[in-house]
């Protein structure tokens, strides 16, 4: 059997077996692909040159904007590829990397959405006192903790996960490199050298779960002693865009990683890994732009330039 010396390139799970399919998942997902570009592209530009939308608030969606970005483009261009050239090869090195981005950026993002959970509470709690709570270095403060997080949390796992000796070939079952699957390649008394990185995973994992929850009781008691029904009726419609991006992260995420065993199969992990690597950086942008009147213009005046130009 080959141990991790011996492997110098992995292979994926192909999407299909035959030619005729292959080519219909590449398209489609270089389409759904090049819809997340332009939308969370959009995103970008537009918080980045409407001066009324330089607030925290949209300050940590353009974070949340450049972490999907990143995030789709880790592992869906390679995908996109192999289904166009039928091919499942991925370096040692292509792997560790895709590996290290994916669980980099899922892990800032999840605690980047903890900190836009924050916002909403001194917005909607601590109205007066919200502008030194969430000042310009406050935010740059708690942006850089949530990607410094996401990326001591990739340091463990990658060092752990690709320390360990691989003895069960290099088929990965799955459309990219990712944990479960090549922890699955490994020698099976080598798995403990992974319980400090699971630990670590674990504790901001949870603690970053129980402070949304403490943050949106807070919300929610505010919102229901506001006299002014449109008062409460604005307030929840700030709420809902974030709510609606948590429910979405944390449902696909948990159920990727927490669906019991005796309902695994490639099959299935494999709309798993699509549901919680490919839907939330595409449809995060529409979330956000739907019920927010002020990110809509500027949308429409940057669509209208664009056409126009």
């Amino acid at each position: 059997m080959p141990n991790s010396s011996s492997v110098s390139e992995f292979l994926l799970m192909a999407f299909a077996d035959t030619r005729e399919l292959q080519l219909l998942h590449f398209e489609l997902f270089l389409g759904i692909y090049l819809a997340a570009l332009l939308g969370n592209g959009l995103i970008l530009t537009a918080v980045a040159c409407d001066h009324h939308l330089h607030s925290p608030t949209y300050f940590f969606l353009l974070n949340l904007a450049l972490l999907d970005l990143r995030s789709i483009s880790t592992t869906l261009p390679k995908a996109i590829a192999n289904a166009l050239w039928d091919t499942r090869a991925i370096t040692y090195q292509g792997c560790a990397a895709q590996l290290f981005f994916a669980v980099f950026l899922v892990g800032a993002e999840y605690s980047l959405i903890t900190v836009m959970s924050y916002d909403r509470y001194a917005a909607i709690c601590k109205p007066l006192h919200y502008g030194s709570l969430v000042g310009s270095r406050a935010c740059a403060q708690m942006a850089a903790a949530a990607w410094g997080s996401g990326f001591l949390n990739a340091v463990l796992h990658t060092a752990t996960t690709f320390s360990l000796p691989l003895c069960q070939g290099n088929a990965v079952d799955q459309f990219f490199c990712e944990i479960p699957q090549i922890l699955k390649l490994s020698c099976s008394d080598a798995y403990l050298r992974e319980v400090g990185a699971l630990v670590f995973s674990v504790s901001l994992v949870f603690g970053c779960f129980v402070f949304i929850v403490l943050s949106y009781v807070q919300i929610f008691r505010a919102v229901l002693r506001m006299p002014s029904e449109q008062g409460r009726h604005k307030a929840f419609s700030t709420c809902l865009p974030h709510l609606a991006v948590i429910s979405l992260f944390v449902s696909t995420v948990l159920f990727a990683y927490l669906k019991p065993p005796f309902i695994s199969s490639p099959s299935l992990d494999l709309v798993v890994a699509v549901l919680y690597v490919v839907v939330p950086p595409t449809v995060n942008p529409l979330i956000y732009s739907m019920r927010n009147q002020d990110l809509k213009a500027t949308l429409k005046k940057l669509i209208l330039v664009v056409i126009f130009t």
